[in-house]
């Protein structure tokens, strides 16, 4: 059983070279880009607020007219909550050694046979990935029995622009055939030791210097 998360299944896809040398080996580590540090204190900031009614910074009060729309929304909430699943996809503890996959909704809220899950997202709006509020659906099926449908959406602060997704109980199925086939890649890395690079314009930002593609 390989465990793996969203990022790093997003990582492997990208280049599985990269995965095998900083997230398996961990030759390189993950180096803290100002670009990282900024989604982290404002994700830290708007967690906050909606926690807590904390006051937002003043360089981060221009998120309050889109924070609080989310903060009227009916429902019991759930500000980064941690959510984990076996490899049958039934629910486990995020903390569990038996855990296969797991993730952390920036905010979940429930209101019945209804979910709303909202992922912070500080950077470019220009290529949106929504893939990641699927597999954050599933796990809301699988920890809310109750939810017969989830709304998600991919919120972009800094470009005040939203994209939504809808997910249904009935298509639970459908939305694991969609990962199937990245996982089943994943393993075979794993099992085979195969992790073959894939060159792309994003190699110039890479830290595995020493592949063949690295570029300065």
């Amino acid at each position: 059983m390989v465990k793996w998360s969203y990022s790093g299944l997003k990582q492997y896809t990208n280049c599985p070279h990269q995965y095998q040398q900083v997230k398996v080996l961990q030759r390189y580590p993950v180096k803290v880009t100002q670009q990282m540090q900024y989604g982290t204190d404002v994700h830290k900031a708007l967690e906050d607020y909606v926690r807590d009614d904390t006051p937002l910074p003043l360089f981060y009060t221009k998120f309050k007219k889109m924070v609080d729309s989310l903060k009227e929304i009916p429902g019991e909430r759930y500000i980064e909550h941690k959510m984990a699943l076996k490899v049958d996809s039934t629910p486990c503890g995020f903390a569990d050694g038996d855990y296969w996959v797991r993730g952390i909704a920036d905010l979940l809220i429930i209101n019945g046979g209804s979910a709303f899950i909202v992922d912070y997202k500080t950077g470019s709006n220009k290529y949106p990935d929504p893939a990641q509020l699927k597999l954050m659906a599933l796990m809301v099926f699988a920890h809310f029995p109750n939810v017969l449908e989830v709304k998600a959406g991919l919120l972009f602060v800094v470009h005040n622009s939203f994209l939504t997704e809808d997910y249904k109980r009935d298509d639970i199925g459908k939305y694991w055939d969609y990962f199937a086939p990245k996982l089943k890649r994943l393993e075979k890395s794993y099992s085979d030791d195969w992790w073959p690079a894939n060159p792309s314009p994003l190699c110039r930002w890479c830290p595995v210097k020493t592949c063949e593609f690295h570029k300065e």
